[in-house]
C-alpha cells in the first residue's frame, strides 16, 4: 500500500518510500509535507489523478497489519497534525488526497466482518481527529474501512454507521459534495 502499483510497463520505476508511521515518528510536519508531496509528483509522473492515502488511523491494536501506513501513530493529536501537512501537500501535486480508513480499521486479520464496539467519548477523543483534520485541509476523498462499528447499541457497516452519516450540524468527516470524489 506504500506506493505505486505499476503496469507491467513500468515495472522497477516506483520509489521505495518511507512508511506513513516512520514519518510521523519525526514530529516534523515540513518532512512530512516533503514526503507526501514527492510520493504525488511520482505519481502524477506515471498518470495517476488519486492517491489512496494518507492512513489516518490511530494504532491501538499492535497486531494490525497496517499500523505501518498509519500517520497518527497512536496519538489523535499527531494524526491530525500530519494530516493537515501531508493532505495539501499531495493536493499540491494536482493529485487527490484519500484520508483512509475511515473508520476504527484496528485488525488486517478478519476485518470484513469485524465488529468494532465503541463508545462515543472513544469515538470523538480517539478516532476521529485526524480525520476531522483531513477533511478541515481539503481531502478530497475518503476511503471507508472494512469493518463493522457498534456504537451506542447500533451496529452497521463502518461508511453506513450514523457515525459516518449524521446531521452535518455535528462533527464527523463529512467531504462537501462539489469537491468530493468517489473512490471504490
Amino acid at each position: 500500500p506504500q506506493g505505486f502499483r505499476a503496469p507491467p510497463s513500468l515495472d522497477g520505476t516506483s520509489t521505495a518510500f518511507p512508511s506513513g508511521l516512520a514519518v510521523a515518528a519525526t514530529f516534523d510536519d515540513a518532512l512530512a509535507a516533503t514526503w507526501a508531496a514527492t510520493i504525488a509528483s511520482e505519481f502524477a509522473k506515471k498518470g495517476a489523478t488519486v492517491l489512496l492515502g494518507p492512513g489516518l488511523n490511530v494504532a491501538r491494536v499492535p497486531f494490525n497489519g497496517r499500523n505501518f501506513e498509519y500517520c497518527s501513530g497512536e496519538d489523535p493529536y499527531l494524526g491530525a497534525r500530519m494530516a493537515s501537512a501531508i493532505i495539501p501537500a499531495i493536493q499540491s501535486q494536482n493529485v487527490i488526497a484519500t484520508a483512509k480508513h475511515y473508520v476504527l480499521n484496528n485488525q488486517e486479520t478478519g476485518r470484513v466482518g469485524a465488529d468494532s464496539i465503541i463508545d462515543e467519548r472513544t469515538w470523538r477523543e480517539i478516532y476521529l481527529p485526524p480525520f476531522e483534520s483531513a477533511v478541515a485541509h481539503g481531502a478530497l476523498s475518503a476511503m471507508c474501512s472494512y469493518n463493522r462499528i457498534t456504537l451506542d447499541n447500533v451496529t452497521a457497516w463502518a461508511c453506513g454507521h450514523r457515525c459516518g452519516n449524521q446531521p452535518a450540524t455535528s462533527r464527523r468527516m463529512e467531504i462537501p459534495r462539489h469537491r468530493a470524489a468517489a473512490v471504490t
